[in-house]
């Protein structure tokens, strides 16, 4: 409980200011390589900080053809639609797994932690969705991955740390257990579920393995596979070089890198302020 030296403090400071610039650096690169010209890419040697002719070629080169608008697309519906269908699978599995009187619990609890210790494999994920009419379709990249086990057992240790007062008082009340969910355990829990929130929001988001396994149809495709097309062809989905193109194929790529990164950069400021409380919990007993 001492007061800091000073050298601490200085020392502090400069490991934070050297953690900033090693986060903010590979940022700033992308962004300005992606406003670069094709003199400035020259010039440069592929890599660009700060562009001394800032231009929007790449980003028209981009949604010129409405690929990737369309991958785009794709991306946020998968996101929302995936995000909310995790949430609810995983709060009511969670919420009934946090009662006792619930029979066969521990098993149900005990199969989850299984799936979170040992995967089937490719082939067998590959198999069984193909053969429950998955494949090539969007549900293909959403009901595999419904229910992380990871966020089943945080947000389960939330609801159990919860007082058992309130429960009760809930039922003496009259209250069934969708309406304590309801009016008592998820206005408590907006923290906790903010934080799952984000993590199945960048699951999603970031799906790249699942859609080049379960999706054969290019117009499907959400934002990840078109930049992987991006990064290892250097092709766009519509057949034109990515470097033929009005900008260089450098300020392209990293173009779409920033369209594939702002959208999560921009829901995080939101969520900020649950992050820390959320990813705490069960942390502290008591």
């Amino acid at each position: 409980m001492e007061k800091p030296s000073v050298p601490g403090q200085l020392l502090k400071g400069l490991a934070l200011v050297l953690v900033v610039a090693a986060v903010m650096y590979p940022l700033l690169t992308v962004i300005g390589t992606s406003l670069a010209s094709q003199s400035d890419v020259l010039k440069q040697g592929g890599l660009v900080l700060w562009p001394e002719h800032p231009t929007l070629d790449a980003y028209r080169t981009v949604f010129q053809g409405g690929v990737v608008l369309r991958a785009l697309m794709v991306s946020l519906l998968i996101t929302m639609v995936g995000t909310i269908a995790s949430l609810l699978a995983t709060i009511g599995m969670a919420y009934g797994l946090s009662r006792r009187d619930v029979p066969f619990s521990r098993f149900i609890l005990m199969t989850a932690l299984f799936t979170m210790l040992f995967n089937p494999g490719i082939i067998p994920n590959f198999l069984l969705v193909k053969e429950l009419g998955l494949y090539n379709t969007f549900a293909a990249l959403v009901l595999p991955v419904l229910v992380s086990a990871f966020n089943l057992v945080v947000l389960r240790a939330f609801f159990m740390n919860l007082p058992q007062e309130l429960y009760d008082a809930a039922k003496v009340d009259g209250a069934g257990d969708f309406r304590v969910l309801l009016r008592i355990v998820l206005p408590l829990s907006k923290a906790v579920i903010a934080v799952i929130s984000l993590f199945y929001a960048v699951t999603y988001w970031n799906a790249f393995f699942n859609a080049l396994l379960y999706l054969d149809d290019a117009e499907k495709w959400p934002l990840p596979m078109v930049l992987r097309t991006f990064v290892l062809q250097g092709r766009s989905l519509d057949g034109a070089v990515a470097g033929e193109a009005l900008a260089p194929q450098q300020s392209v790529l990293m173009a779409v890198l920033v369209i594939a990164v702002v959208p999560i950069l921009l829901v995080y400021p939101f969520l900020q302020r649950y992050f820390t409380k959320g990813v705490l919990t069960g942390a502290v007993k008591g």
